[in-house]
């Protein structure tokens, strides 16, 4: 169980004007601005749970992943996660978590991936039996047995990532924290994580909190999206509950081989390509078997697709409605 009670946070952050005569002023008047990067957000997951947050660069995502972490300490409000405060109690506290940050390391550079994970077993006393327990079956879910006695520095950035989440399970965490783990990743190697995080959850029950600008993970991983923007909780809820709030409007798409059909009340034209066309249908005006029925009188289907409004879509309305 996390549960975040009324959390702020705030930097300190110096500004000068471009110049050397600005740069020497500067060294004895400094000027300062106040960024508040968290503004009293409160919230709450169960045990289980694949949470996406969400938001733009700047919003508060890191800075709460990093006090949730324990590696910030906030300035206002509480937090309690699996029943320790993170910055009170870390020692105790870090043994029960993982931490994936898409951009930091927690491999050594240049030495073997091997020797990294063995490291990291002194590190968290984990016992041999379960240490070569989970590098085996992790390193075979991720596909690493092949790279693993190579050092980091020799590999991509793919394969790089997969070991790094091998690197933050093998002490078996409850909570999972993956801050952008699939920037910069091929097609390839984001199927074979995601794939690998909807295991570990369902298996092991593990709490996944998962910060991401890629709405393909969203769809595939997550049932719950959280939205913060000026450090604040602006939306929480399922992702099918924010694109209904969105738009309730269905979208189809069809390939036809005879004459573009004319549309009724409740469909309109979003786009036309040749014999491609997307639709938006109105369900409180039409049902969406009706208009399938409707489109097939009025010509000849080769190929249909009904689906909501996209993760990128709804993501993009909801930036735009709050302005962040």
């Amino acid at each position: 169980m996390i549960e975040v009670e009324h959390i702020t946070k705030e930097y300190k952050m110096a500004k000068r004007e471009a110049g050397f005569h600005n740069a020497v002023k500067a060294l004895f008047s400094r000027k300062q601005d106040t960024v508040r990067a968290l503004n009293d957000i409160s919230f709450k997951i169960d045990d289980g749970e694949i949470l996406a947050y969400i938001g733009p660069n700047g919003a508060g995502k890191s800075t709460t992943i990093k006090i949730l972490c324990g590696i910030l300490t906030p300035d206002k409000g509480n937090c309690i996660v699996d029943g320790y405060v993170p910055w009170k109690d870390r020692k105790s506290y870090v043994k029960n978590i993982g931490v994936v940050f898409g951009q930091r390391s927690q491999l050594w550079w240049d030495i073997p991936i091997i020797d990294s994970f063995e490291l990291i077993k002194d590190m968290y006393d984990i016992d041999s039996r379960t240490y070569k327990q989970n590098v085996s079956e992790l390193c075979q879910l991720l596909d690493l047995e092949k790279i693993v006695k190579t050092p980091a520095r020799n590999l991509s950035l793919g394969q790089r990532m997969r070991c790094e989440i091998v690197a933050s399970l093998l002490h078996n965490p409850k909570i999972l924290f993956l801050d952008e783990p699939s920037i910069g990743l091929d097609a390839v190697s984001k199927l074979a994580v995601r794939d690998f995080i909807k295991r570990i959850n369902a298996e092991k029950g593990t709490t996944v909190i998962l910060t991401t600008h890629d709405m393909q993970d969203i769809e595939a991983l997550t049932h719950r999206v959280m939205l913060i923007g000026k450090g604040q909780i602006l939306l929480d809820g399922s992702l099918e509950e924010l694109k209904k709030r969105v738009s309730d409007k269905k979208e189809i798409r069809i390939k036809h081989s005879g004459k573009t059909p004319t549309l009724c009340e409740g469909m309109n034209y979003l786009e036309q390509k040749d014999d491609k066309l997307k639709i938006s249908l109105d369900p409180k005006m039409i049902s969406v078997s009706e208009g399938i029925a409707y489109l097939s009188r009025e010509t000849e289907l080769i190929d249909l697709e009904v689906s909501d409004i996209s993760a990128e879509e709804m993501v993009a309305r909801l930036y735009k409605e709050y302005q962040i």
